[in-house]
């Protein structure tokens, strides 16, 4: 059974003692690929490095996400590099999968709401212009994403809505805007996470799994550093919801992954 995560953070800083080792436990519990979002410039290096060493296995985002956004105070610099690596990846990378990890985030702060807001739509038109998917976080502004999605509608827009807990509603309206899927994790193991309800109304074709490694670690290790190699046990939930073979939801939810991100 072969899985994969579509969003690991495995260049963190949290990975620095044993990054190699939890490259090796992913492999051996079957995570074979593993897709890549940028930050921002602070840790592009150490994305670049991980990729140019797994150069099968790991494949990079380019994105500003929208916390940093409110943390530069230049975010236009920042921008202006996202837009250059797109034009010209930098050595040893051939090229981006995605755009990402981009979207809203209103929960810490509303006091940058223009400036995050200003920062996603440049980098949908981007990945308008680059012909790429986007790879979207939302945290409490999912009605205000869903009005920006639908600007778009017809656009060609597509891409992931990374660790999705929105509703059934905010689902069909994120469908109608374009060819999206939507990133389970572990947050789905979590009792009473209302997660769990809102799967099995959600059609397989539009699942894929994903870790958000080092963070929204899965039971039975919840509480613990997240890692790649724990994708089985989102993906042993989620056939449990489904009332679906592991190795069924593992094949559907990757062939979901190579349609969106074409690799």
């Amino acid at each position: 059974m072969l899985l994969t995560d579509t969003h690991s953070h495995l260049y963190d800083t949290a990975f620095d003692d044993d990054r190699r080792q939890a490259m090796n436990r992913a492999m051996v519990a079957g995570v074979d690929r593993l897709f890549l979002p940028a930050i921002d410039s602070e840790s592009h290096e150490a994305l670049f490095d991980l990729c140019r060493a797994y150069p099968d296995r790991c494949f990079p985002m380019m994105g500003l996400h929208p916390t940093s956004v409110n943390d530069q105070p230049d975010y236009e610099a920042e921008l202006t590099l996202v837009e250059r690596y797109l034009k010209q990846p930098p050595e040893g990378i051939t090229r981006f999968c995605a755009i990402g990890e981009i979207g809203l985030d209103f929960y810490w702060s509303r006091e940058h709401v223009a400036e995050q807001i200003d920062a996603f739509e440049r980098q949908i038109e981007w990945s308008l212009q680059y012909r790429l998917p986007l790879v979207i976080h939302t945290r409490a502004a999912e009605e205000q994403m869903v009005a920006l999605l639908r600007k778009y509608r017809g656009s060609g827009l597509r891409g992931v809505m990374h660790a999705f807990t929105g509703s059934y509603a905010d689902y069909r309206a994120i469908r109608e805007c374009g060819e999206f899927v939507f990133g389970i994790g572990g947050v789905v193991t979590y009792k009473n996470s209302g997660l769990a309800d809102l799967l099995t109304r959600m059609s397989p074709a539009d699942l894929v799994l994903e870790t958000d490694c080092p963070y929204l670690t899965p039971v039975p290790f919840r509480g613990k550093r997240n890692e790649s190699a724990y994708l089985r046990y989102t993906c042993l939930r989620v056939a449990e919801l489904l009332g679906m073979p592991e190795v069924e939801v593992a094949r559907i939810t990757t062939e979901n992954s190579r349609r969106i991100f074409g690799i």
